[in-house]
C-alpha cells in the first residue's frame, strides 16, 4: 500500500499552497492530516465541528470537502490576516463561520451546540483550556491533535509540553485513543459513553 498516493486532493488546494509561498506562510497541514480528517468527517452526516487554528487554510479546505450539505464548520483564528486569507478562499461557503478572536476566549465563552469533531491545531484547546475543549465534544466525537513528533522547529522546552499533554490524554477515561506515528505525529480521541473503571454512563455535555 503507498499511502502516499493521495487521490482526492481538494480543487483548491494548489491555490493555497502558492498562497503559502508567495506570504512565507511556514506553519501548513501535511496532506495526510488532511485526507484524515476528511474522512472522519465523512462519516459524521449532518455534522457539527470545529477546527482551532486554521492557519491560511489547507487543513480547511479538507474538512470543508468532507462536509455534507447538512454540515457546519467554525473555524477560529486570533491573526486577522491568516483569517482574510482564509475569508478570501472559502467566505462564499454558507456551512462554514471563520471566527477571529483570540482562542482561549472563544473557548472559555462559546454556548452553542457541542461538537462532532474537533481539530486542535492551537495552543488554546491543546496545550491550554483542554479540559474545556473538550467538554464541547459530543459522546461518540472525534478530538484530532497533530505535531505530536518532534519537530526541527519546537522550541526549547516543547517537548515536554507534548509529553505532559499526551500522558494527561491517555489517563482520562472518559476517552479512547489512537496514536499514530504517522504524518507529523497524530492523536485520535473519541469520547466513551461508557467509564473504563465505573462502567457507569458519562452525564452529556453541552448536546443539543
Amino acid at each position: 500500500m503507498n499511502d502516499s498516493n493521495i487521490l482526492d486532493k481538494p480543487i483548491i488546494h494548489p491555490a493555497i499552497e502558492a498562497k503559502c509561498q508567495e506570504i512565507g506562510f511556514t506553519m501548513p497541514s501535511d496532506l495526510y492530516i488532511g485526507t484524515l480528517l476528511k474522512t472522519l468527517i465523512s462519516s459524521k452526516p449532518a455534522a457539527n465541528v470545529l477546527e482551532l487554528g486554521p492557519g491560511i487554510g489547507l487543513s480547511l479546505s479538507w474538512m470543508i470537502d468532507g462536509l455534507d450539505a447538512h454540515s457546519k464548520l467554525t473555524t477560529v483564528d486570533n491573526d486577522p490576516a491568516l483569517c482574510a486569507i482564509a475569508q478570501d478562499f472559502f467566505g462564499s461557503d454558507s456551512r462554514l463561520n471563520i471566527v477571529c478572536v483570540d482562542g482561549t476566549e472563544w473557548i472559555k465563552n462559546y454556548q452553542g451546540d457541542a461538537f462532532d469533531l474537533i481539530f486542535a491545531d492551537a495552543w488554546p484547546g491543546k496545550y491550554s483550556e483542554i479540559d474545556e475543549t473538550l467538554a464541547l465534544l459530543k459522546i461518540g466525537g472525534f478530538y484530532v491533535i497533530d505535531d505530536m513528533s518532534a519537530q526541527p522547529n519546537w522550541p526549547a522546552g516543547h517537548q515536554d509540553k507534548v509529553d505532559a499533554l499526551v500522558a494527561y490524554l491517555e489517563q482520562r477515561e472518559d476517552l479512547t485513543l489512537t496514536k499514530m506515528n504517522w504524518s507529523t505525529g497524530v492523536i485520535i480521541a473519541s469520547r466513551r459513553f461508557w467509564l473504563k473503571r465505573s462502567l457507569a454512563p458519562i452525564p452529556p455535555t453541552n448536546t443539543p
